[in-house]
């Protein structure tokens, strides 16, 4: 396991502090007049080490000698609405804005009708990831003048912005899609119109001048006792086949990004694939049915790897872990191979309760997913996806769960702004996915950290290992390639109604990882072949929903 690198940002507070026309005042002076005009709208703005840049009318903010303690979007500039979500702190600023297009005289072309999102980030100090190369995105002529050295960058379906000011790196980006525009799909290039209307509007807007700031290591802290239990394969080894192409497997990162709490309240847990186990759908490459296609506890196989599979979900309970990050999606991931994957790791609690002994479907809403480290939440309303924004001296991060109920989640509170402490109870795992019974009966958890062109997704694996062995108090073993697999210790599913058996009902056949040396399994030649073939149109649909709930 190893800490991650970071590059320092070093802030030039004497020429932020200039610009204001202010020669003569110290940076610490001219700031604290800065923060007490914009915090009413913009709460512990004077808690972030970087100076922060917002559409946010200063001179008429700092006109007001009292400023009302919650003034609304009064001195938001260029039609845009401020959020419930702002946070400032050692890491520098995040902060999301919005915008309609039907409220905007020039965007009449752009017939998107959901509020266009804005994330807009300054930071204190950057990754430096060992995976693929990030692009390095193509200068913005229209801007040049205003913002020397911009970049635009389409990565991961959003369109970045980055420049350097003050001796820091801000980014702006929008969710969007490089296609023709939709109603419901904001274009690239609709996103761009949104962006430049936004970076023009920018004004300094506060923040908290210091110097010798350095963030520190992060720390690995893991039990020195072992786990006689808890195993886990080695980062970046997917189920043989279950990766985007037959020659591209996993991403091997034993980065441990920061110290989490593990997303789950209780123990046991188990991290493994939801698509290429038993009641998943192979992510749409292909199965092989044996029998009846379809009914319960039928027997199939995924065409790319042939792996047996049964359709009863309440056999995926078991170590060893498995990573799943990068596995076979058609999502878009730059520190994949080929650029496409699966975000983040689908994780099991510690049990399925089913109703009776012929279901074959986990209960959902049985057990508490946590926050995994003090920090705020951003949501809107009805949104799947919950964003969790962790803001430190030595760490910048937003994870994100998914799966859990909308409208609970609504009854909840766990909405943009609302602060959580680490281990707070922040919902119920589900099988939500566009709909109740969407998914199988797991917890998504991914993380994205700020780079140069602004946040990217990274591999959880290593963070979540070592988050979990602080939970069970134990360390686990790493089951490397060429190691022996240790017999499986399946927990047996809960029974909510005992006595409610169908007659002549037989248990289910568990398939697990057989006790064996690891080795590669070769995917066969038409894998490939099948992936392009079958219908991908629902992947889209999901792709695009999942991707809306990113700054929303």
């Amino acid at each position: 396991m190893q800490s991650p690198t970071i590059t320092q940002s070093k802030v030039d507070w004497d020429t932020a502090a200039a610009s204001l026309s202010e020669p003569d005042a110290k940076p610490a002076e001219t700031f604290a007049k800065l923060n007490v005009a914009a915090r009413a709208r913009f709460p512990g703005i004077a808690d972030s080490s970087v100076p922060v840049l917002l559409p946010y009318d200063m001179v008429a903010a700092r006109k007001e000698t009292e400023p009302a303690p919650a003034p609304g979007d009064k001195f938001v500039r260029a039609n845009f609405h401020a959020s419930d979500f702002f946070k400032a702190g050692p890491a520098g600023y995040d902060a999301v804005f919005s915008l309609r297009a039907a409220e905007v005289g020039e965007f009449s072309d752009i017939g998107y009708v959901d509020p266009i999102y804005v994330l807009m980030s300054g930071l204190g100090f950057t990754y430096d990831l060992d995976g693929p190369a990030l692009p390095e995105g193509e200068p913005v002529k229209e801007l040049e003048a205003d913002f020397p050295g911009i970049r635009r960058t389409l990565h991961e379906s959003y369109v970045r912005y980055s420049f350097e000011r003050y001796g820091v790196p801000y980014v702006a980006a929008i969710y969007c899609r490089d296609t023709r525009p939709r109603p419901k799909l904001l274009s690239c290039r609709q996103a761009d119109k949104v962006a430049v209307r936004f970076l023009k509007a920018l004004t300094l807007s506060g923040g908290a001048p210091a110097t010798g700031q350095t963030a520190a290591p992060v720390a690995i802290n893991r039990p020195a006792a072992e786990s006689p239990d808890f195993s886990y394969f080695s980062p970046g080894f997917l189920i043989p086949g279950s990766g985007l192409k037959k020659e591209l497997g996993g991403r091997p990162d034993y980065t441990v990004y920061t110290q989490l709490r593990f997303p789950l309240k209780e123990a046991p847990d188990f991290a493994n694939s939801q698509s290429f186990n038993n009641w998943g759908d192979c992510d749409f490459t292909g199965r092989s049915w044996v029998g009846q296609r379809g009914g319960k506890r039928s027997a199939y196989s995924c065409k790319v790897n042939g792996r047996p599979l049964v359709f009863d979900e309440s056999t995926n309970y078991a170590y060893p872990w498995r990573d799943n990050f990068c596995e076979h999606r058609n999502f878009y991931v730059g520190q994949c191979p080929g650029g496409e994957g699966h975000q983040g790791q689908d994780i099991r609690p510690s049990s399925c309760t089913l109703i009776n002994d012929g279901a074959d479907r986990c209960q959902p809403y049985e057990h508490d997913v946590v926050a995994v480290h003090d920090g705020m939440i951003l949501r809107a309303r009805k949104q799947e996806a919950v964003f969790l924004f962790i803001n430190t001296a030595n760490t910048h991060m937003r994870v994100r769960y998914m799966h859990m109920s909308p409208a609970r989640l609504d009854a909840d509170g766990i909405v943009s702004g609302k602060p959580v402490s680490e281990g707070d109870v922040i919902g119920k795992v589900g099988n939500f996915n566009g709909h109740e019974r969407g998914t199988t009966y797991h917890l998504h958890f991914d993380m994205q950290v700020p780079t140069k062109i602004g946040w990217v997704f990274v591999n959880p694996y290593a963070s979540l290992v070592t988050a979990y062995e602080r939970l069970i108090g134990a360390r686990g073993t790493e089951i490397k390639e060429g190691d022996a697999v240790p017999a499986a210790a399946v927990v047996p599913p809960v029974i909510e109604h005992p006595a409610i058996v169908p007659a002549g009902a037989a248990a289910p056949q568990i398939q697990t990882e057989e006790s064996a040396p690891v080795k590669t399994v070769p995917v066969r030649a038409k894998a490939h072949k099948a992936h392009k073939a079958e219908k991908r149109k629902p992947r889209a649909r999901r792709h695009r929903k999942r991707g809306r709930g990113a700054d929303d």
